[in-house]
């Protein structure tokens, strides 16, 4: 059931684009649908940060397939890194899984040995959906198809920035993406993101993961000045908005436009 996004991307991110992608933060699996449809590469599933569980992840996932005829890459967070988090979200499938929080190599080995099967690994048997329902063979899939997952690191920690040139020679590991919030609370600003002593961090991210071969990405608010900054840094991967945010656009505009149609008495 893993369709191969990894070659598709990486090819994005050599001719110099951008991987684009949105965020699934309440799960309803109608809007994930919906954000499929309109063009995303990727939609990020989020676990660790919202009421989003297992059943919903799998909803979301056939959402993500429905509402994009095949086309946009599912991407799921779990809450910590994990094995035993990790194992039923990658038997239901998903194209690619993000480990939050990683801050040493060692951790960087582990998420990666979590989505490995035995000898070079730890991860348990069991895929469902992952395994086409029966469509794939148990042989096939444990030797082959699961191969084609992605993994992925989050760089959310001082610690990481420093190991990262280590961190980004881990075999097995397909990008990192940076989260801006806790990697400027693990610093002393939370809640500041873009305070001008995180500048220069984030250019040293920028300049160990460009040419590293592996994907550099970013999850941030659509905020243009500071995607730009990012896209200056050289990210390829890029997720912004989310379900939870185009809603309430989309509602504020309505009662603003009703407000200038039908003034309160």
């Amino acid at each position: 059931m893993i369709r191969i996004f990894r070659e598709k991307f990486l090819k994005i991110a050599a001719e110099g684009g951008v991987v684009k992608g949105t965020h699934a933060f309440c799960g309803t699996p109608m809007l994930t649908e919906a954000m499929a449809g309109c063009g995303f590469d990727a939609i990020w599933i989020d676990m660790e940060h919202t009421a989003i569980d297992y059943p919903e992840v799998l909803a979301n996932l056939m959402a993500v397939r429905s509402g994009s005829l095949g086309k946009t890459a599912s991407f799921v967070r779990i809450r910590w890194n994990d094995m035993v988090l990790a194992k039923p979200v990658l038997d239901m499938g998903p194209d690619a899984i993000i480990f939050p929080y990683v801050r040493t190599v060692e951790e960087a080995r582990a998420a990666v040995a979590a989505c490995t099967y035995p000898p070079a690994g730890v991860r348990g048997y069991g895929p469902l959906r992952a395994l086409g329902y029966g469509a794939d063979t148990p042989l096939h899939y444990v030797t082959e198809t699961f191969r084609t997952l992605m993994r992925f690191i989050q760089v959310e920690h001082i610690d990481a920035v420093n190991c990262l040139g280590e961190m980004a020679k881990v075999e097995g590991i397909d990008g990192f993406i940076v989260g801006p919030n806790d990697l400027s609370g693990s610093v002393g600003h939370i809640g500041e993101p873009l305070h001008p002593d995180m500048l220069p961090i984030y250019d040293k991210i920028g300049e160990v993961l460009r040419g590293s071969g592996k994907l550099f990405g970013v999850s941030v608010g659509y905020d243009v000045p500071t995607i730009r900054q990012w896209l200056a840094r050289g990210v390829n991967l890029l997720f912004t908005g989310n379900d939870v945010g185009y809603v309430y656009d989309g509602a504020i505009g309505v009662k603003r436009g009703l407000d200038e149609l039908i003034p309160t008495k």
